[in-house]
């Protein structure tokens, strides 16, 4: 099943590294977000990833395209003909990627639409280039089949942004940091559809996704909600982007199941 990986926004509010680079290339633990990700999908065995690159993709395109050199010990001979010998390789051995130019300006919409020449599988994966979650794949893709519908969508908590107070009357019992809420559920992404949901999209790049295009699917009844209540965080500005990044360094991040 193809996984389809949106890289294409301009994260204005991590101003001041995406004024350099895409979004999806900002690093946590040393390694961007984007291949966090995709190391997520590559756990559950879904290898083949189509990227919908738009502003500063090329940055994207020239990451992969030298991640055998950068992540393998080699030797190089500066003939002309030569090839480079490897001595070892990285674990991504396996991986496939399409890396797709969608338009810088593209919505959502329209950037998926644009590649659907290179999904091959009957039903993809879809999620965006900036979060990360301990979700099982493999249920989600379970619960999606039983359905029998059009979509599924991954329904998280949103994550706190402040502190949480437990309080007995006047007197604070506990005060913690916690990363979630207990109440309501957001679009997380992590979806999976159906290859025919592509015909609610056009290539025009004011084709939306979220306003439009997934509204009519819900109308319609085709569209289930897979509650995950586990651990889920985007990171669209510089705090989450630290959060992100200690819980890495403190070896106590959810979403590194590899």
């Amino acid at each position: 099943m193809d996984v389809v990986i949106l890289c294409g926004g301009r994260g204005t509010r991590l101003s001041e590294e995406t004024i350099k680079k895409p979004k999806p290339m900002v690093e946590i633990g040393g390694a961007p977000i984007l291949w966090h990700i995709m190391k997520i999908y590559s756990h559950y065995g879904f290898k083949r990833f189509i990227l919908a690159l738009g502003y500063k993709g090329c940055q994207i395109k020239e990451y992969f395209y030298n991640y055998r050199i950068t992540n393998s010990d080699f030797s190089l001979s500066l003939e002309p003909s030569s090839v480079p010998k490897y001595f070892n390789h990285s674990d991504e051995v396996d991986w496939e990627i399409v890396a797709v130019d969608t338009g810088e300006e593209t919505l959502k919409g329209g950037r998926i639409k644009r590649l659907e020449k290179h999904i091959k599988s009957d039903s993809f994966h879809l999620t965006y280039g900036d979060g990360v979650c301990d979700i099982d794949l493999k249920k989600l893709v379970e619960f999606h089949e039983s359905s029998g519908r059009l979509g599924t969508v991954t329904a998280v908590h949103p994550p706190s942004r402040f502190g949480e107070m437990i309080l007995n009357g006047d007197s604070v019992m506990e005060f913690e940091e916690k990363p979630q809420m207990a109440g309501g559920y957001i679009n997380g992404g992590f979806f999976v559809f159906n290859k025919k949901m592509l015909s609610y999209l056009t290539e025009d790049e004011n084709c939306d996704f979220e306003f439009g295009p997934l509204q009519q699917i819900a109308s319609g009844g085709e569209l289930s909600a897979y509650r995950h209540d586990g651990f889920w965080q985007c990171m669209d500005n510089v705090r989450e982007r630290d959060y992100l990044d200690q819980l890495i360094k403190t070896n106590k991040a959810p979403w590194k199941v590899w």
